[in-house]
């Protein structure tokens, strides 16, 4: 009778922790049930997902919500008895600056981009060239050929011109990956995008009749947990615990070697060297490259990856002297002159407590502005306090407030967003392929997408496969 198998996961961040869970879901009790040990290097589990307190109130200080149109966050949820906490946004819409005024943009938008010429008649603030370059793709559309991949950028640019592209897509589709869409892959991140243009012919008509249908798209765009998104790594841990699986935080990986014996593997921290007959890297690239890099070229790859540094700022405002603008938030075009001098940092503010329902307080507001982008670090040259002051001062132009906040918290996020810039596939599946062999899964937002379901179901599909194989062995 074989020993009972160990699988190890390195990294406790949401697609760490969703695959112990995914791990450990087999009958309570099974002695055939693999010993499984999570192995995080900082002091606490859950990566960006973080609560803090601000002005009196919990607060999630990262990510706040997810999209509902995805399941895997809601199963997990439900799974862990949280179906109860679930809550729906508060409010819909977003705000454009545009030509130094808030202008709503159109509800008609797919995969970012404006699907008719009526939608950008909506939208204040662009220049006639924009608009004639709106006409003319629905009369005399520009060609433009493409494979199997191009950049967002080259699609829009061409179809619809610079301005559309730099005003309008860039703030919301850049903004979501705190990249730029001449990078960015259309393949990965906006697949429907680019098969309207491999269709030829005109990008708006092609994406409205893509776009889903208003019953499709009925209900909440997204959720969160009452107690704040943050609750639920420690969520997790807690029932981990239960189920016996063992979670180390301050526990760095220094090193995974491959041995013979009776487990093909050891991970190995200061002080433990942990034997394992499956792992499941949760790690970001640059950390999985320096663990394996020496195992296969293809591995040493991940070490290219490029990430974008991001950093949000959350304040509590007295009640405004000037109303906030309708929905959930404004966006802003990057290039936005400041009168201070350059640009604006700011790339996007959310109103978390229009968002929220729980964070609604009488005589208070909860803005939170994001700044950083992959060819944009200049936040990172300023310390916290000098940081909420630059923020503080944007904010009152953009929303027209002569009040500054009560208080302020910058939560900085290393090593960001990976950026899935044009060639990325060709880059990660030879890496995930290579790890296989060795016996170890790779999972997180460098292979499966940015979000909180997105990460959830990198996680257990890790976890499945490493499950898989534990399966098969002699």
């Amino acid at each position: 009778m074989s020993a009972r198998p160990s699988v190890v996961v390195v990294g406790a961040g949401l697609s760490g922790l969703a695959a112990a869970w995914e791990l450990s879901g087999g009958a309570p009790g099974d002695p055939d049930a693999p010993r499984i040990e999570v192995l995080e290097a900082a002091a606490r589990v859950g990566g960006p997902l973080v609560l803090g307190d601000l002005d009196g109130q919990r607060i999630d200080l990262g990510p706040d919500g997810f999209l509902a149109r995805r399941p895997e966050a809601r199963t997990l949820i439900e799974e862990l008895g949280l179906a109860e906490d679930l809550i729906d946004i508060g409010a819909s819409g977003a705000s454009l600056w545009l030509r130094g005024q808030l202008r709503p943009l159109p509800r008609s938008l797919a995969l970012g981009v404006p699907t008719s010429r009526a939608a950008l008649r909506e939208l204040g603030g662009l220049s006639w060239h924009a608009r004639a370059a709106a006409w003319r793709d629905g009369l005399a559309p520009r060609a433009l050929r493409v494979g199997d991949d191009a950049s967002i950028g080259q699609i829009v640019r061409t179809k619809l011109g610079d301005e559309i592209a730099r005003t309008v897509v860039e703030p919301l589709v850049g903004g979501i990956q705190a990249g730029r869409i001449d990078d960015l892959s259309a393949a990965l991140l906006l697949p429907g995008l680019l098969a309207a243009a491999q269709r030829g012919g005109s990008l708006l008509r092609a994406l409205a009749a893509s776009a889903p249908a208003p019953a499709a798209a009925a209900g909440p765009a997204f959720h969160s947990l009452r107690g704040g998104l943050g609750s639920l790594p420690q969520a997790l841990v807690e029932h981990l615990a239960a189920r016996g699986v063992v979670v180390r935080t301050g526990a760095a990986v220094q090193a995974l070697r491959r041995v013979t014996g009776e487990h093909p593997l050891v991970v190995e921290t200061a002080t433990t060297a942990t034997p394992a007959d499956a792992v499941v890297m949760a790690t970001p690239a640059p950390v999985t490259a320096a663990l394996l890099g020496s195992w296969d070229p293809d591995l040493a790859a991940l070490g290219a990856v490029r990430y974008a540094a991001a950093a949000m700022i959350t304040a509590s405002y007295p009640e405004a002297s000037a109303p906030l603008p309708a929905g959930t938030g404004v966006l802003v075009p990057l290039g936005t002159p400041w009168a201070g001098g350059g640009t604006l940092i700011v790339t996007a503010l959310t109103f978390l407590d229009r968002k929220w329902e729980p964070l609604r307080q009488p005589g208070r507001v909860l803005v939170r502005a994001h700044v950083g982008r992959s060819d944009d670090q200049r936040y990172a040259a300023f310390d916290d306090e000098h940081l909420s002051a630059r923020v503080a001062d944007e904010i009152s132009v953009l929303l027209g407030w002569s009040t500054r906040p009560i208080a302020a918290h910058v939560q900085r996020f290393l090593p960001g967003l990976p950026q899935y810039v044009v060639g990325y596939r060709d880059l990660i599946a030879p890496a995930r392929a290579a790890a296989q062999r060795a016996g170890v899964d790779l999972a997180g937002s460098t292979y499966d997408g940015v979000g909180i379901p997105a990460a959830i179901g990198s996680g257990r599909r890790a976890a499945r496969a490493a499950l898989t194989r534990l399966a098969a062995r002699p």
